[in-house]
């Protein structure tokens, strides 16, 4: 690498991952936002027993055995929920929405918590305080004045059980499936794609599994950031020497080495852990490519020396095998090399490991599902892991990393556009009532149908709804025009300033929180990416004695909004037993609901892969076919078209920013940056710390992102990254996986060119 310019902001980062970084970090976001006596003691009841659950991501809880739960990422998620920091109304009535929309997403979030509820004035451009029944009532009158389908019920994952089922039995009485999800802007491929291959939209695996895995296999994903407690597992099973084989077209520090905070040997001589055994920079979009180059290179070892696939269970358990293996038989090494970015010798490597292995585990997250092949890229992995038998058994299976700590959850107790039959008819069993059967909007729809005016309505129960959403330049100026918004939060962020003809914004009690009823103290319960539910129960006082706990707002607003509704709406809010009792009843898997979460650690719902039953049309698990091979080769090899990749910074949580350093990649202070291979770089005429712009290649509007700072990166050849939601103004709305509605963030086409001199 060539001698390069300084650049404001940017310098390398030498350490590991964790380590003294993670806990100057931990300590920095506590003084920032606590009261340093209060926040230790805080810290010290996340995911333990009688405690609260972490509301950033959902990695398991390891029973407890470590003397703290939490991480750095899950630091700054409890102190920026539980900062000292208020939002009240005279707030609001000196600061115009006009003014608020010209600071920056961090800048508002960073304010502090809200309040009251507010309403917006139009007349003065305010947001005043209004009184819960009244807004209520308000609600009431507008939505009863609507076509149920006019209306959008969007959902965050960190809405508990209880608020998320509460939240759809709402929606249905009321008339609609319209379910736009965050979940749909993630993992949907993981819910649509694995239901087709082994009968269920969840992971396999246990974390007992990662103790007797013999291989792991990483995809598409930065858990050093996003997941960050998996660090803890993953560092176990590399000093057990377990090989741990990444896909990822970014060198990502923590997927190299990892300093754990808790090994007092590690800390005292400054040491780390190797994470990755071997790194594979595939392109942006060639997963697919790569996958298959491996299946294909076991299927030769199969052929040259037998004894590779597992035939007894592909024979017992599987369908569709015949034409899987046609299909790689007839894809070119040529092709695969060129759509991945990685060599044949690379993809046979990997092959023979596998082929090793007794008990593999393959770990994926967004950089798999947010691709325009979202859902192929997910049956492609499980393909893979069907060749030797790897479900059902200790130490192997397939582990999708959600987001938000109940994002797979809200999806189990009925956040979902497309229900079942099954489902429906125990709703009208239990809840004495008839809900709709026809598909609702997900979260592209339900954009697509409020920019063209036929969606009136958009209730939000969390989240940060138009600045998750792809392409800015149509959804921003889309909310302005909706006749109603209402936003459920405990901070202020820009979907809240987008403001309707009538807007509310109804503040919540956060995890961290007191939840007292009428019943006495509350707990809610959450579903991590493991498939084990637990209780939660914050202890904090409010961060104001005019909050309300998600539930009891959902239940206020369905109260006034149904006044011939056959569900006891109040009285549920009472104590959320009811709630779980109800949930109980109408979903499977939740008998015992109540008496089981008082255990601690809760409870696992049935996964039946891990018995090897599979709930798909035949009773098998299924093979699939992927044929666009070719077509990725020739498009990602296009001349002068680079892949865009949209990601996180250190200090971020899908759309909250916590500080705007990125530490691990050396990004200090700033944001506006582009990170780029070196020789793309010069193949364009740009040098590091240049200014560029980025224009999308992709049928339709043209989008533009300008003035961007351009840095030198260890990135794969032909993939770009920039900062997510800041570039989301480069990805179309309908540059979309068919298959599961999931926006392409990972790999939109586009061109980078020196930005004009002004």
């Amino acid at each position: 690498m060539t001698k390069q310019r300084e650049v404001p902001g940017v310098r390398p980062y030498d350490g590991p991952a964790g380590g003294w970084g993670a806990l100057r970090a931990t300590a920095q976001a506590i003084r920032q936002q606590m009261e340093s006596i209060e926040a230790p003691i805080m810290l010290m009841r996340t995911n333990q027993p009688d405690g609260f659950d972490c509301p950033g991501c959902a990695w398991p809880d390891k029973e407890h055995r470590s003397t703290f739960q939490f991480c750095e990422n899950g630091a700054k998620a409890v102190t920026w929920e539980a900062t000292t920091r208020r939002v009240p109304p005279e707030f609001f009535a000196a600061n115009t929405v006009t003014s608020l929309l010209q600071k920056t997403d961090y800048e508002l979030e960073d304010m502090g918590r809200l309040t009251h509820p507010l309403v917006y004035d139009r007349a003065t451009d305010t947001f005043r305080a209004v009184e819960w029944d009244d807004a209520f009532a308000r609600i009431g009158e507008i939505l009863r004045s609507l076509s149920p389908d006019q209306v959008e019920f969007y959902t965050s994952g960190r809405a508990s059980n209880e608020a998320a089922f509460l939240y759809q039995l709402f929606a249905r009485e009321y008339g609609t499936n319209n379910f736009p999800d965050c979940s749909n802007m993630c993992h949907e491929p993981t819910s649509v794609g694995l239901p087709r291959s082994i009968g269920i939209g969840k992971g396999t695996v246990s974390l007992d599994d990662f103790d007797s895995a013999e291989l792991i296999i990483s995809i598409g994903h930065n858990p050093g950031t996003n997941h960050p407690r998996m660090m803890g597992t993953l560092h176990e099973a590399s000093r057990r020497n377990v090989p741990i084989i990444v896909f990822n077209p970014l060198r990502e520090r923590a997927l190299e080495r990892f300093a754990d905070p808790q090994s007092v040997v590690e800390m005292a001589t400054f040491g780390s852990t190797r994470i990755a055994s071997t790194y594979f920079q595939v392109d942006a979009g060639g997963d697919a490519a790569a996958l298959k180059g491996v299946m294909k290179a076991l299927l030769a070892l199969e052929a040259a020396e037998g004894n590779v696939l597992d035939k007894a269970f592909i024979t017992a358990h599987t369908q569709g095998f015949d034409a899987f293996a046609a299909d790689l038989e007839a894809t070119s090494w040529d092709d695969i090399e060129k759509a991945s970015g990685l060599t044949r010798p690379d993809l046979e490597h990997v092959a023979l490991a596998y082929a090793k292995s007794n008990a593999t585990i393959v770990t994926y997250g967004m950089g798999i599902t947010q691709h325009n092949k979202g859902t192929a890229n997910v049956r492609l992995i499980a393909d893979l892991l069907l060749l030797r038998g790897n479900f059902g058994k200790p130490g192997a299976g397939i582990c999708p990393l959600r987001g938000h700590s109940n994002v797979q959850g809200n999806r189990t107790v009925g956040i979902t556009e497309k229900p079942s039959e099954a489902f429906l008819k125990l709703i009208e069993d239990t809840c004495g009532f008839t809900p709709p059967s026809g598909h609702g909007h997900d979260a592209v729809q339900a954009m697509q149908a409020m920019i063209a005016g036929q969606s009136k309505a958009l209730i939000c129960l969390g989240g940060n709804f138009a600045v998750a959403l792809p392409d800015s330049g149509q959804s921003f100026p889309a909310m302005t025009q909706l006749d109603l918004g209402v936003h459920i939060g405990t901070k202020l962020n820009r979907t809240h300033l987008l403001v309707s003809k009538e807007t509310y914004i109804f503040p919540c009690l956060g995890r961290t929180e007191l939840d007292m009823q009428a019943g006495g103290r509350q707990s809610i319960t959450v579903e991590d990416s493991m498939s084990m539910v637990h209780a939660s129960a914050g202890k904090l006082a409010p961060a104001s004695e005019h909050l309300r706990s998600e539930p009891a707002i959902v239940a206020g607003m369905a109260h006034a909004t149904l006044p011939r509704s056959k569900v006891p709406w109040i009285e549920l809010i009472s104590d959320y037993d009811r709630i779980r009792d109800l949930i109980e009843r109408v979903i499977p898997g939740f008998e015992d609901f109540n008496e089981r979460i008082r255990l601690p650690g809760g409870f696992r719902l049935p996964l039946p892969p891990t018995e090897r039953v599979w709930l798909t049309p035949s009773g098998k698990a299924e093979f699939s076919v992927y044929g666009g091979v070719k077509e990725d080769a020739d498009v990602l090899g296009a001349q002068d078209v680079l892949r865009l990749i949209t990601i996180r910074s250190h200090d971020q949580y899908n759309t909250t920013i916590y500080a705007l350093d990125d530490r691990y990649r050396g990004v200090f202070g700033r944001r506006d940056v582009l990170f780029m291979n070196e020789e793309d770089m010069a193949d364009q005429g740009i040098e590091h710390g240049d200014l560029v712009d980025i224009e999308t290649l992709t049928p339709g509007r043209t989008l533009r992102l300008k003035s961007i700072t351009a840095i030198v990166y260890s990135i794969a050849k032909g993939s770009v990254a920039a900062y997510y939601p800041e570039a989301n103004v480069l990805v179309p709305l309908d540059y979309i996986d068919k298959e599961s509605g999931t926006p392409s963030y990972k790999s939109v086409p586009v061109r980078v060119v020196r930005a004009a001199a002004n």
